[in-house]
């Protein structure tokens, strides 16, 4: 895409993570806004929190072309929900007086994080338009949190959701069945959605040789290697998991490994130790240009989610596991944007949600078929061209300047 001639177009978007969140939000939002400064030619503005670890950072800064206006607000550890209401709330305020102070911006852009972010990015009074990127739907998201359920907060969450996406000048949905969600559930406007799904770098995520340094380092090349990499929360499902791991115990070969961390992570390894099962393994986060590695070292790839969340979330983690051309499980709704991905590429094969037997049934049928992975594994690095971060990235650019009028 051709970078419009005059004066730069100016863009802020609004999200509690962003760089040196580990999310994958975060990590998206720094791709995609470093690559609109540097490819595209805009101006971009980012106001977002301090990240949860507690980093100190400057408040304003500016990181390969991106100015970055932090947020005050607090950072509590996430297990508990008031420590993360507090953070949500807290950021929220901060990003609207914020909001209310930047130089006016020609259009700006809402996330997710929190679900209500759309207000600050509305009271920046952008002179062409709000953008509400929908990267989760709510309340229906809401419904995963186990330690709180409020029918008013739900209510609150609802009636914004249909707010932000009737004073929205554009809606970008990642894929269609969470565009038909939107329209079918919040009321959205077709005619204003437009869907680009999230991305792999396929040039830095490529296939590799499982026989690789971080195989070795972790003593994981002799083993069949499962891989969930990524969040450890609530949506994933991932219960259902650690049943699977106890299903294939009597298979010592098979590891189930997960890379990451997340609000689950420490139930989870609890649910292992208490089993006594030594086919689970846990790793911390790994930087992000040693992803090929860790995707390499695996041999099946899971993604999971919760039944009845097909098109509330899309799980970001598939589009990286098709840059590194691995088969994959994946435990999700037929229906849903990773069901309906599946089937049309034949890279993974499907496991009902919920179900631990198919899970362990799906895992065995695919270790016992060397070729076969190999097929899935070739359609899937060809179905990664179609979710590359350049063509992703120029999607999102093509966006913000038809809202802005300049195509």
């Amino acid at each position: 895409m051709a970078v419009p001639t005059g004066a730069p177009l100016r863009v802020c978007y609004f999200n509690r993570s962003y760089w040196p969140d580990t999310g994958a939000t975060g990590q998206l939002l720094t791709e995609l806004a470093e690559d609109l400064v540097a490819v595209h030619g805009i101006e971009v503005t980012v106001v977002t929190g301090y990240p949860i670890t507690g980093e100190q950072l400057p408040a304003r800064e500016t990181r390969n072309g991106v100015r970055i206006v932090r947020a005050a607000g607090t950072t509590f550890a996430q297990r508990r929900f008031t420590g993360r209401a507090a953070n949500y709330l807290t950021y929220f305020v901060s990003a609207v007086w914020a909001a209310v102070r930047l130089p006016r911006q020609d259009v700006t852009v809402a996330l997710t994080d929190p679900p209500i972010i759309g207000l600050a990015a509305l009271a920046a009074r952008p002179r062409h338009g709000m953008v509400f990127f929908c990267q989760d739907i709510f309340p229906e998201v809401a419904g995963l949190l186990e330690d709180f359920h409020s029918p008013l907060a739900n209510s609150i969450l609802d009636q914004l959701n249909r707010f932000l996406v009737r004073r929205a000048a554009r809606i970008v949905a990642l894929g269609d069945t969470m565009a038909l969600r939107l329209v079918e559930g919040k009321g959205a406007a077709g005619s204003k959605i437009t869907v680009i799904h999230n991305w792999a770098d396929t040039a830095a995520i490529v296939p590799a040789d499982k026989r690789n340094p971080f195989a070795i380092a972790n003593d994981l090349a002799g083993r069949f290697v499962v891989l969930h990499a990524g969040n450890i929360g609530h949506g994933q499902n991932l219960d259902v998991v650690i049943d699977a791991a106890e299903r294939l115990k009597s298979q010592p070969d098979i590891l189930l490994l997960f890379i990451g961390d997340g609000n689950r992570k420490a139930a989870l390894q609890e649910a292992v130790r208490a089993r006594g099962l030594e086919n689970v393994r846990f790793l911390p986060f790994q930087p992000r240009d040693q992803l090929r590695w860790t995707y390499a070292a695996s041999d099946v790839c899971l993604v999971s989610l919760k039944p009845g969340l097909g098109g509330c979330i899309v799980p970001s983690k598939l589009y990286p596991i098709l840059a590194a051309g691995r088969p994959y499980v994946a435990a999700v709704d037929a229906s849903s944007e990773v069901g309906a991905l599946t089937a049309a590429h034949g890279a993974g094969v499907l496991a009902a949600p919920g179900d631990a037997g198919a899970l362990a049934s799906a895992i065995t049928t695919l270790a016992d078929d060397p070729a076969r992975r190999q097929a899935m594994g070739a359609r899937a690095r060809e179905a990664a061209a179609l979710f590359a971060r350049d063509r992703q990235v120029a999607a999102h650019a093509r966006v913000l300047f038809e809202v802005a009028g300049r195509c």
